[in-house]
Order: structure tokens, then sequence, then C-alpha cells
């Protein structure tokens, strides 16, 4: 490298230093937040809720939906932005844990091109059954599912919202560690999964705790045990499936990134005010309405968490054999 190299790399370096550092003292330019999926869901409500929260520590933080290819359009988005601080987004369990397995072709690396920032929630997930037909089978407990498979095998089914979907790959997990069989049969969306479950068209589900808790409620549904790895205040009385296979923990999830390279003044700064906003009052409540629990982190904690839980999906999405070319 010459010496005039040298001196344009050393001008480019303090450049973005310099630049870097004016944000974290004064942003004056609005955060584009990217989210990669469409309006309206809880991971969407979330982001906006905390967007509004920040706003005095950061400024006015604009919600930018990218949504498509599983998540994979808006995680790229964000991978590719300028690492100013002014481009963030959020990373799910689909993008930064599954898709890297799932997709034959990956535009991003999840485990080199972001940094974390915070997580920001974690959600359940519960097995449930058609209430009607749990009667009918005399299945009250997760003991009682796995005894009824066992002694009628390939009699049961199980819906999700699709190959390679967080239902579907929870169902695997479970058969797995059950050492039973059932048929998956994927729907188009989760709605659809849960409509064909209430219709008995299909015996058990593993869905998201936001999306079955008013079915539950409504005596539509029945719970046999939630996915996390302790039991959920959302659901009293409602065992986890870790105390019957110790370990089981599988989660629909969510936090804040921003591009790889972004100086870690500005990923300090930015995890103060989101993890601030975590911890307000206002926030567990409006979170809690979506029965979603807020968790927040060091940056390194959810690095850390993510590389975890792409080492845990690595293993789930191959033995589902999942694929989407």
């Amino acid at each position: 490298m010459n010496r005039r190299t040298l001196l344009l790399s050393a001008a480019a370096a303090a450049a973005v230093f310099s630049s870097s550092a004016a944000w974290a003292q004064d942003p004056g330019q609005p955060i584009r937040l990217i989210v990669p999926y469409a309006p309206g869901g809880p991971i969407d409500v979330t982001a906006r809720a905390l967007a509004e929260r920040v706003r005095e520590a950061l400024g006015t933080v604009i919600i930018d939906n990218k949504g498509g290819a599983g998540g994979n359009i808006g995680a790229d988005a964000i991978a590719k932005a300028a690492p100013d601080g002014l481009t963030i987004g959020i990373a799910a369990t689909a993008t930064h844990a599954v898709n890297p397995w799932l997709y034959a072709r990956m535009p991003y690396d999840a485990g080199k091109d972001f940094a974390g920032i915070t997580q920001m929630v974690r959600v359940p997930n519960v097995l449930v059954m058609n209430a009607a037909k749990a009667e009918q089978l005399k299945i009250h407990t997760v003991a009682d599912l796995i005894a009824y498979a066992k002694a009628n095998p390939a009699k049961l089914n199980y819906g999700s919202g699709g190959n390679g979907s967080a239902g579907h790959l929870a169902g695997e997990m479970f058969k797995q560690r059950a050492g039973i069989f059932a048929l998956h049969i994927p729907y188009r969306g989760a709605n659809p999964a849960q409509l064909a479950l209430l219709a008995g068209e299909v015996d058990f589900n593993i869905d998201n705790l936001a999306a079955a808790a008013p079915n539950i409620r409504a005596g539509k549904l029945k719970a046999l045990a939630v996915t996390s790895l302790d039991a959920s205040a959302s659901l009293p009385g409602v065992p986890p499936l870790s105390a019957t296979f110790k370990g089981f923990s599988i989660d629909t999830w969510w936090g804040l990134v921003a591009p790889a390279a972004t100086p870690k003044p500005i990923i300090d700064k930015l995890n103060k005010a989101f993890v601030a906003a975590l911890h307000a009052p206002e926030t567990k409540a409006r979170f809690g309405a979506l029965l979603a629990e807020p968790v927040a982190t060091t940056p390194q904690q959810f690095d850390s968490f993510m590389a975890t839980e792409r080492a845990k999906y690595q293993q789930v999405v191959k033995a589902s054999g999942a694929k989407v070319d």
C-alpha cells in the first residue's frame, strides 16, 4: 500500500469516525428502523411502540416495512445499509436463526453482517389441540398425547403455517424428543393452520401463544404445554414442555440489530435508549397485551443469543428436511 493510499484510507476512516461521533452526540437525521415483515403483525406493532418511546433520546425513528422472502429482503437491506447508526432493523427467529439453514441461497450472512443492539421480545409457542377432539380422545396432558400416539401409530397429524415455519420446526422437535410420529400438514400461513385445527382437520398444532390465546380462553382449543423453558404467566396451570423434556425451548423472539461495521459508541447509545424503553411500565403493558415479554440485553448478550439459536436451528431444520430453493 503506497503513501497516497494510506493517507486516503486514514482520511476516510476519520470522516466516518467524525460523523459517527457527531451523530452519537446530536443525531440530526431520523433513524430508519427496517421491519422485514408487513405492517400490522406483532413485530411491527412492538417496533412502532419502541420507536415512540425512544423519540426523546434518539429523535425521530421511522418504521420501514420491507417484507418478502421469509424476512430475507428486509434483513438484507439492514445488512447492506451504511454503518452510521441511521439505519437499524429487526432480527427475528426466522431471519437470523432459521433461514440460514432453510434457504439454499442467502443474500446475507446472519452471523457476520450484523451487530446486535438488544433483544426486544420473547413469545412462547403453545402445544394446542382442538378441545372437542382432545376430550373425545381423552387427551388432557402431554403424557396422554404421547401415550395415544404410541398406541395408535400413524394416526395423528399436526398443522403448521408451512414447511420451515416455526410451527413446523417446533412440531418436528417435539416428535423427535417424544419418539412419536405425526404427519405434518403444511398450510399457507399460521392463520389457515389454526382454522384447520379449529375445524378438526388436524389433531394438534404448535402455535404462537399470542395467536392461539383467544381460542384457548374461549374453550375452543386445549393448551397442553408451552414451549418456553419456563411456564408462562399468561397461561397459568399450563406446564412447559421442558417439564417433560429437559431443556426443551423453542420460543419466538426478535430484537434490534445494526450493520456489522457500526461503531461501538453508536451501538452503545442505541442500546441505552432502547433498553430504557423496554424497561418502561408502558412498554411492558403494551407488549403484555400481545402476550409478548420484553427482554432487554447488552449487545454482546444478543449476539451470543443469536449464535446459540442458529446452532440449535441448524439441527432442527436438518432433522425436519425442510428446504427452500
